[in-house]
């Protein structure tokens, strides 16, 4: 399966596979998985990123026990524009397996990125990765629908940031349409522009309403929340905005730069600030603080301080609220039957608290009597 596809991409792009030495590949200091982690565009720096980061150790043992399967080539693109005889490449795609080469063949570097746990390699078996299959293309622009597909769509994905960068770098550096990248990538889900409403999101949140995501409360940075909510009418709604202007930078009138910012708060907090994020999981937190901003009294309860859940609960409105506990309540009473005889045991406190449920059961009923008599809906008006 693996060689087939391969073999389909060399025929259209009319390339072969060649044999590169190793010290004439670089990591790809432009990926977006690693230059946002990377001290700068130092070689030792992307990789100790892809080490602690990505998983490189899984790789490197498939690779000392099976050997480097030369029909999965490297992507590589040359450093220059002009070919010399000692032209370096940036390997564009499998960074992770050059990252597990290097480490196996190099005892001095494991040791220096602590990554002793990797098998020592014979003098044979490092003598086969002295070089390395590759692919060479002219550019990153002619690699742009494989990558797109291989990583946004397909079988080895980026993370939900690294595949919004992409999107944003192939639409405005090489001017294709997003309709057209995402028709490439077989995208059913409106997925190229749900990303890239989320980056534009993102740069103007942080260029124009003082948003850092690096002050973010959580270790990892959740795009996610963000081009979900950005795809949702009620948080469209909140910061002025619809869909197709979040396709256009700085889509977000200046008026509302200030929900912007609340917006970011609450989805990843500040640790400047002391804030904390009210979105914990997108489900349900993200789809409840939709609901909350879509009420004016829910939301000024959150910006007054209250829990996402109780400014939700206030948002619901006494009906909602009623409703939604005495149904709760009968669905808990439901399960307590249904263990009674083996989850009690005749303890005296349990008892008391069922005697306290039939009190407030009785009051409730007598008050939604009264109540029942005086509408108009009482069968006896009828």
């Amino acid at each position: 399966m693996a060689r087939k596809k391969t073999d389909r991409l060399t025929s259209d792009v009319q390339l072969q596979i060649k044999d590169v030495p190793l010290e004439l590949l670089l990591l790809d200091a432009d990926n977006p998985r690693l230059a946002s982690g990377a001290g700068g565009n130092l070689q030792k720096e992307l990789l100790r990123v892809l080490w602690n980061e990505m998983a490189v150790d899984e790789l490197a043992l498939s690779i000392a026990a099976n050997g480097f399967f030369r029909y999965e080539p490297l992507f590589v693109i040359p450093q220059a524009s002009h070919e010399t005889e000692n032209v370096k490449y940036v390997v564009l795609d499998g960074n992770r397996r050059l990252a597990a080469v290097l480490l196996l063949r190099d005892d001095k570097l494991r040791e220096e990125l602590r990554a002793a746990d990797l098998p020592k390699l014979s003098v044979n078996q490092k003598a086969k990765l002295a070089t390395l299959p590759v692919l060479i293309f002219k550019s990153r622009e002619a690699l742009w629908e494989y990558l797109g597909f291989h990583h946004i769509n397909g079988p080895q994905p980026w993370d939900s940031f690294s595949k919004a960068q992409y999107v944003a770098h192939v639409y405005e550096n090489y001017d294709v349409p997003l309709e057209k990248f995402a028709g490439k990538i077989g995208d059913r889900h409106a997925t190229v522009k749900r990303l890239y409403r989320g980056y534009n999101l993102l740069q103007q949140a942080e260029s124009m309403a003082g948003f850092d995501k690096e002050d973010r409360v959580r270790n990892r940075f959740y795009f996610s929340h963000l081009y979900t909510a950005a795809d949702q009418p009620e948080f469209q709604k909140f910061l002025g905005i619809d869909a197709d202007k979040l396709l256009r930078p700085n889509s977000v009138p200046r008026s509302k730069l200030a929900e912007l910012q609340e917006l970011m708060i609450w989805l990843y907090g500040s640790k400047s600030a002391g804030k904390e994020p009210v979105v914990h999981t997108q489900n349900p937190d993200l789809n409840i603080l939709r609901e909350v901003i879509s009420k004016p009294n829910a939301r000024a309860a959150l910006r007054a301080g209250f829990s996402l859940e109780r400014a939700h609960e206030i948002g619901m409105g006494d009906k909602r609220r009623f409703r939604e506990a005495l149904t709760g309540a009968k669905e808990e009473l439901q399960q307590a039957k249904g263990t009674v005889t083996t989850g009690y045991s005749g303890e005296e406190d349990l008892y008391a608290i069922i005697e306290d449920i039939l009190l407030y059961a009785e009051t409730i009923k007598a008050e939604m009597e009264t109540k029942r008599k005086k509408s108009p809906h009482h069968p006896r008006k009828n």
